[in-house]
């Protein structure tokens, strides 16, 4: 068993420096959300220049729809993850191998059901969020391509999400470098070679994506270590995916009606017009981009509360923490000020219309000062589910970020017709979630036996 736990690619968190933890372990995961990120963003970027501002406008308005159906995967892989770290953690490597091949044919099978759920709904989403006759055959398009490669993108997320439980957060890094750079040349290549328009950057997505899940497998069958995987012991067993879902169906409910709840959102959007949506759209992806650090801190703690809960070193749980938190806020506070003053030249990177400059701009400018209120939400949401407690953390996000959210636009757009109210409804959300779960976590962490 000793020999198992002590792999140089996995990572045993339970002793030594919290904070050289915590570093090494986020770094890899935040260059590999980067480089995740960099699948939508290039596409993005392909059509807003080589397309037209309403190609960009379509990808902007798929993303909620997108983030639905993957926002719950995540959780259940979040659920996973957390399962596998604690049994790591104890040293239970029989349950951690029974764990990882649940989640490996869970995700198989979930990926085909919400690929023909994606498919089967996307006409009906598109109306809802009120999308304009100019974009709406491009953004149907671009989403039904794209749901229907959608077992690539879970099962590839599973496979990391499995490799980082046990502490190695590096391989499914490098297989995203590779397939990112993958991802690039096909976009070049569909749109200005063959030009085939939002339809060609939807293929080089699912086809890169299909790539990364091949690699992570390939890692997972042919592992000698605790996380290998193979065909004849690919079965559910219900007792872990009951755990699994304790802590990652809370999750995966709150990210899928957090990500429908932004269909609403775009619908407000799009009631100002194509170029605000392009502009929306704009600002989506360097937000994306910022919020790294604080999510891949915010990962990494989870894995390491949940090792160290799982080892019963509690005192050990509470500072990685704080840790968490100091680091997060630290590096998001030094993103936001180059975010405030570069908001134009970032904006204009994925368009270059003075409209679409101006709104997205705009949204940066409004939103980037409060990113640090999201570090507190993140890292302590993040240590709850590492402790195995994701039902609280859900509705404590759902209420702040989907019904206060929602009740806000509805009445303020219904006192006034001005933009900026608008634009600042998302930190409006932040702000509450951010002061109930620190109230629930200092309340929780002194239970904690």
């Amino acid at each position: 068993m000793e020999s198992m736990l002590n792999q140089n690619t996995t990572r045993d968190m339970t002793s030594g420096f919290i904070y050289k933890h915590i570093v090494i372990f986020s770094l890899p995961l935040l260059a590999g959300n980067i480089f995740q990120l960099l699948y939508n963003t290039v596409d993005s970027f392909v059509v807003g220049n080589y397309v037209g501002k309403e190609a960009l406008a379509a990808i902007g308005s798929t993303t909620p729809l997108i983030n639905t159906l993957v926002g719950f995967f995540m959780g259940i892989s979040t659920g996973g993850g957390v399962v596998i770290a604690q049994h790591f953690g104890a040293g239970n490597i029989v349950r951690l191998k029974k764990t990882v091949h649940t989640m490996i044919a869970a995700t198989f099978i979930l990926g085909l059901l919400f690929t023909a759920l994606g498919i089967a709904f996307t006409p009906f989403m598109l109306r809802l969020m009120s999308t304009p006759d100019d974009v709406f055959a491009s953004s149907a398009e671009y989403l039904k391509i794209y749901f229907a490669g959608l077992e690539g993108l879970m099962l590839y997320n599973m496979g990391s999400g499995i490799l980082r439980a046990v502490g190695d957060s590096k391989r499914p890094v490098y297989f995203l470098v590779l397939t990112s750079i993958l991802n690039v040349v096909l976009d070049l290549f569909f749109v200005l070679v063959l030009k085939t328009g939002i339809a060609g950057v939807a293929y080089a997505t699912i086809i890169s994506e299909a790539v990364s899940a091949i690699l992570i497998l390939a890692v997972l069958f042919t592992s000698k270590e605790c996380c290998k995987i193979s065909i004849k012991e690919l079965k559910i067993d219900l007792k872990e995916l009951k755990k699994v879902l304790k802590v990652g169906l809370p999750g995966g409910i709150q990210m899928a009606i957090t990500s429908f709840s932004n269909v609403f959102v775009q619908g407000y959007i799009n009631h100002f017009g194509s170029s605000c949506m392009a502009g929306w759209a704009s600002y989506g992806k360097i937000d994306q981009f910022a919020i790294l650090p604080m999510q891949s801190i915010s990962m990494a703690s989870t894995t390491f509360v949940g090792q160290n809960f799982g080892a019963h070193k509690l005192d050990r749980v509470r500072r990685g923490v704080n840790v968490s938190l100091i680091l997060s806020c630290a590096v998001t506070a030094i993103l936001a000020l180059p975010l405030m003053f570069f908001s134009r030249p970032l904006t204009a990177l994925f368009n270059k219309d003075a409209e679409v400059i101006y709104y997205g701009s705009y949204f940066l400018r409004a939103n980037s000062l409060f990113y640090i209120l999201c570090c507190v939400n993140q890292i302590y949401a993040g240590s709850l589910r590492g402790l195995g407690n994701a039902t609280v953390p859900m509705f404590i996000m759902l209420g702040s970020f989907v019904v206060f959210r929602q009740i806000y636009l509805f009445v303020i757009t219904h006192i006034t017709t001005a933009f900026f109210p608008v634009a600042v409804a998302y930190p409006v959300g932040w702000v509450l979630c951010s002061a109930i779960m620190t109230i629930y976590y200092l309340h929780f962490s002194k239970k904690i036996e």
